[in-house]
């Protein structure tokens, strides 16, 4: 968990598109996907992201380019899933990211053989990079709570100044990037004079989140210290928390989400590695006149580097824009840095009772937003419920999402005197309630 040679800005690849500044998938980044070349029966298999193009590991498997610990770490991310890659721990998952930092580098004696396994990404498909087991989904963000408790005259309940709040989320419907988001069907009362109606959600909405994909878990009766909390996380990728706001207010109390929240929820393809991302990593500190962390969630180590500065932004494209072929507005521009808790006081909350998590888990950070109005990771904070519609350019306007909206999320990092880094694109497609 130190930064090495791998975040040295000075080191480029002889793939010239990976040098390029305003690529996601420098040699630096190295994230990893499953997929397949489109309109064919290939197998699923992963891959490696550098530049423009994918590095095919089933292919790259079977070459002679690698051996010995490196050949066992790519033939665990060579199949269908991540999964048995997580299951290996950080020292394959190192060993793979060096070993593939090393090929892919300006002056590899191996590039002739690389070159022959790298596929185009515009010629591929993707699908989820891990088999989930579980699914918690978080509510960290301070600026989200207040904005969303303010418009209902609400205050944020005491216990978000004291523990990471989270409910236990569906996993059967996570779905990679890309994803037919159906309108939901449910309950809702908007009229508390009048009885509910069951009917197809009116008021979708999206919400901007990281997920943190659990590399290696810990055994049931035990727990996770803090200080050792990132350790356990193989990357992030960016997350889209869909929420069906009229059924969620009606059907939440007093046990939170439900409908509201199951029919979907959209990953990017790729996972940025937590190595790749050491060099933005953060401090973190919490206002002094608000409540400090209990012991369990205070650490040195997570004031120093708790935090993640990763930019983030969101965009609605309508059907009508997408047919006309105009680009989406960007309606929000925020960090991850103003979560009011880290992802290691997440794993340490989540498993100081003895829970225990395992390969492949994903975490979601809750609702990403910050302290102005620019910065609301949905839209019921950035409408006002809708009394305020966003302009999302071309003479449309939203309140809430309309069937054939596509919500887009991008994600980077970048700091002075290491290379931009990326995630790549989230995106998913509102149709009609079935």
């Amino acid at each position: 968990m130190h930064l090495n040679h791998t975040h040295d800005a000075t080191r480029l690849s002889w793939l010239a598109q990976a040098n390029d500044r305003v690529t996601d998938f420098p040699l630096q980044n190295l994230p990893l996907c499953v997929f397949r070349r489109r309109d064919g029966d290939e197998a699923w298999r992963g891959g490696v992201g550098i530049g423009d193009q994918i590095v095919d590991l089933a292919a790259l498997s079977r070459t002679r380019c690698v051996s010995g610990e490196l050949a066992a770490a790519v033939q665990a991310a060579a199949g269908a899933s991540l999964n048995p890659l997580l299951e290996l721990g950080p020292g394959a998952w190192q060993t793979l990211r060096h070993g593939l930092f090393a090929l892919l580098e300006a002056g590899s004696q191996n590039e002739p053989t690389v070159r022959q396994v790298l596929v185009s990404q515009e010629a591929v498909e993707y699908r989820m990079p891990i088999q989930v087991g579980d699914y918690t989904d978080f509510y960290t963000s301070l600026d989200h709570a207040v904005n969303c408790c303010r418009q209902f005259g609400l205050e944020v309940y005491p216990n978000f100044d004291w523990l990471p709040i989270a409910y236990h989320g569906r996993a059967s419907s996570i779905e990679v990037s890309g994803q037919k988001v159906f309108r939901p069907m449910g309950q809702s009362r908007l009229d508390a004079a009048a009885a509910p109606v069951f009917g197809p959600c009116q008021r979708l909405d999206y919400e901007l989140e990281i997920g943190a994909v659990i590399g290696r878990g810990n055994a049931r009766g035990s727990r996770i210290a803090l200080e050792d909390a990132q350790q356990h996380i193989f990357g992030l990728c960016l997350l889209n928390d869909w929420s069906a706001r009229d059924i969620q207010t009606w059907e939440m109390n007093p046990l939170g989400p439900f409908l509201a929240k199951n029919f979907a929820t959209t990953i990017s393809p790729w996972i940025v590695t937590l190595e790749a991302l050491l060099p933005y990593r953060t401090s973190w500190s919490r206002a002094p006149e608000r409540p400090q962390p209990l012991a369990y969630l205070s650490a040195a180590q997570n004031a120093a580097e708790g935090a993640f500065d990763i930019q983030l932004e969101v965009s609605i494209q309508s059907a009508s824009q997408r047919a006309a072929g105009l680009q989406p507005r960007t309606l929000t521009r925020t960090s991850f840095r103003h979560q009011y808790w880290t992802l290691g006081q997440m794993i340490a909350h989540h498993t100081v009772g003895g829970c225990n998590l395992q390969s492949g888990d994903l975490l979601g950070s809750g609702t990403i937003s910050g302290p102005t109005a620019g910065e609301a990771g949905a839209l019921i904070e950035l409408t006002v419920c809708a009394t305020q519609p966003v302009d999302i350019g071309h003479g449309e306007h939203r309140g809430f999402l309309e069937d054939g909206d596509t919500v887009l999320f991008k994600g980077w990092c970048q700091r002075e005197n290491f290379v931009r880094i990326g995630f790549g694109v989230n995106q998913g497609t509102v149709h009609p309630a079935p």
